[in-house]
């Protein structure tokens, strides 16, 4: 892995030939420091990002690993602080612990609830999906759907009707 003085094109090869050799274990580090896989996949591929705007400079090829994990560690530290520092001035009540079981009730509920989704007819679906779940006014959703404001209320009306009625014959 030759960075300095190589074509571009090496220096990005060498770069993948990095990332397939070395994803899974700076995902891993990552997710150790900051327990939350979303957050660490956010911090891995910035450290990637970082690296390879600094290929060029890079004399050592075998640093380059280095230089990758010393990134991640460090943007793991940037997101802990932020996190605490929002905690620190987060007013809102605190948040229920869940328990596991709870949390796998609640994933296959939410499954259920995407299943009957699924079933109902598109404009229902739109106008359902659009009013609960996009959080839009009756107005706001007709104009996404480029229908009048009646015909969202009816919709509404009828998808949650229908919803129900799914839901109901899973219980």
């Amino acid at each position: 892995m030759a960075l300095v003085g190589a074509t571009t094109a090496d220096s990005e090869a060498a770069l993948v030939d990095l990332f397939r050799q070395h994803y899974r274990s700076l995902l891993r580090l990552a997710a150790l420091l900051l327990d939350d896989a979303g957050a660490s996949e956010d911090v891995v591929q910035e450290a990637y990002i970082r690296v390879a705007d600094r290929l060029d400079r890079i004399r050592d090829p075998q640093a380059t690993l280095a230089y990758l994990r010393q990134t991640v560690v460090n943007l793991a530290r940037s997101t802990v602080r932020r996190r605490q520092l929002a905690a620190k001035h987060d007013r809102s009540e605190p948040r229920a612990v869940v328990a596991p079981e709870d949390a796998g009730l609640a994933a296959f509920e939410r499954a259920a609830v995407v299943r009957a989704l699924r079933k109902l007819p598109r404009h229902q679906r739109e106008a359902v999906v659009l009013r609960y779940y996009g959080d839009l006014t009756e107005a706001q959703a007709a104009a996404v759907m480029g229908v009048s404001t009646g015909a969202v209320k009816s919709s509404t009306s009828r998808g949650l009707a229908a919803l129900g009625a799914h839901l109901e014959a899973l219980r």
